[in-house]
């Protein structure tokens, strides 16, 4: 069976919301829409205090060749437009509406009829998707007009769909591909179409036969798509690892998908473009995994975007009293949120609330040269040599060792007998270290 090559663990799969149907939130008295839901610059307020939004609205338009439009999620009067603070407490813009009703802009097909047919070029797709405010829904947040506007010298030769979904508790896209199988089919194809290419492969991991058996049943119905079930292996959501597992190509130090060949998307980036292309919908709402051991209904919601996280534990079930820590995303490579009031993002794919005991940190010791980092990780680096190379601002030879390569997956962390919080360290190291090359190619 199909996996990358290099590293990887196992951790348990605890996909405790798995097959649960997909519930819908309503929208709430009020939300916080941050101007910042992506890699890249903030998009800039094109609403001020008073003024009138419908679901649907460019309330931020793109500032920027790396950035995204912002739409409003809700119909309402705009409070503010002024700063927040986010789950991991930075200070980001934003715009404060308050909800009056659910009033969508008259272009948006709300209807649930499914449309296949496109007429657009690869060029207006495009258009399209950018106007919508697309991102990649994984988690990363990359503006997806920029993945499927190449250099001239790189040319695509396949779509890769993330709907690995390798992160333990989350079941967002597992959900997703459940319920919404032919939408997500259908943009597939637009996104074929729009980077011109004839083949397309979903690649799905194991524990979900589910998912594997619709898919590859619909995919037989729709020419150049084909899907490839995956061996349980973290993290194969990675691009790099994917791209490894599926087509055995490596993509070498600082390079791009694209220097492959390869365009990859997440499953639930090719259901907002059906979407944004078909529906004229752009990016309000996502799925989003509620979960935990000792949360009463793990559950999968369809969210709007700027939802208080507080509301969607509450309809999990509510806070358990023994909560030690809220994680924004899945446990190897989610943050902790210093508070449940910040707002569901664009990059929002799950939140774990963990219980005291879980949320402890063991005592760190001494390294004991072990090397099962070293075995673990994904990107073939030396986690254990890259933390001490943090440790003593030894910069230049961090960079020389590849710091900016890791991935931020926390196998290292995770298989450390001694405790050691190496990832802390990387990602510490690896933010100065792009710091200090930015500095110079300026």
């Amino acid at each position: 069976m199909h996996t990358f090559r290099i590293g990887g663990i196992h951790p348990p799969a605890n996909k405790l919301s798995a097959g649960r149907p997909i519930k819908t939130i309503i929208p709430p008295a009020a939300v916080i829409i941050s101007l910042s839901q992506h890699i890249g610059a903030p998009a800039k307020a094109v609403v001020a205090r008073g003024d009138k939004v419908k679901v649907g609205t460019l309330i931020g338009k793109a500032d920027g060749f790396v950035s995204a439009n912002i739409h409003s999620s809700v119909s309402g009067t705009v409070a503010k437009v002024d700063n927040m603070i986010d789950g991991s407490g930075i200070s980001r813009p934003a715009i404060y509406i308050n909800v009056e009703g659910d009033e969508w802009e008259v272009d948006i097909d709300r209807s649930e009829t499914l449309v296949k047919e496109c007429r657009l070029s690869s060029a207006e797709i495009i258009k399209k998707i950018e106007a919508a405010g697309i991102v990649g829904m994984g988690g990363a947040t990359f503006p997806t007009k920029i993945k499927l506007s190449p250099p001239p010298d790189n040319k695509a030769e396949i779509l890769i769909i993330n709907a690995v979904e390798c992160e333990p508790y989350l079941t967002a896209d597992h959900s997703l591909m459940l319920e919404k199988s032919e939408q997500i089919m259908v943009g597939t194809t637009l996104l074929m179409k729009s980077i011109s290419v004839g083949r397309a492969v979903i690649g799905i991991e194991c524990n979900k036969p589910d998912a594997i058996d619709r898919m590859t049943r619909l995919a037989s119905e729709y020419h150049g798509i084909e899907v490839i079930p995956l061996k349980m292996r973290y993290p194969q959501g990675g691009e790099k690892q994917l791209i490894d597992a599926v087509i055995r190509r490596q993509v070498k130090s600082g390079a791009l998908p694209i220097s492959v060949g390869a365009v990859v998307q997440n499953v639930g980036t090719a259901f907002a473009v059906y979407e944004a292309v078909q529906k004229n919908k752009p990016l309000i709402e996502r799925v989003i995994t509620v979960t935990g051991k000792n949360i009463a209904e793990p559950s999968n919601f369809f969210a709007r975007i700027g939802t208080p996280v507080s509301i969607l534990i509450n309809a999990a079930g509510g806070m358990p009293e023994n909560t030690g820590k809220i994680i924004g995303g899945g446990p190897m490579m989610g943050k902790a949120m210093i508070s449940a009031n910040a707002p569901v993002m664009k990059g929002s794919s799950g939140i774990l609330v963990l219980t005291e005991d879980e949320s402890l940190r063991r005592p760190a010791h001494d390294c004991i040269r072990c090397a099962k980092c070293v075995a673990a990780c994904p990107m073939g680096l030396e986690p254990s040599l890259l933390m001490n190379l943090t440790e003593y601002k030894i910069w230049d030879e961090a960079e020389k060792n590849y710091i900016i390569d890791c991935i931020d997956c926390g196998s290292c962390s995770y298989t450390c007998p001694a405790n050691r919080p190496l990832l802390d360290y990387i990602r510490l190291g690896k933010n100065t270290v792009m710091g200090i090359i930015r500095s110079r190619k300026k």
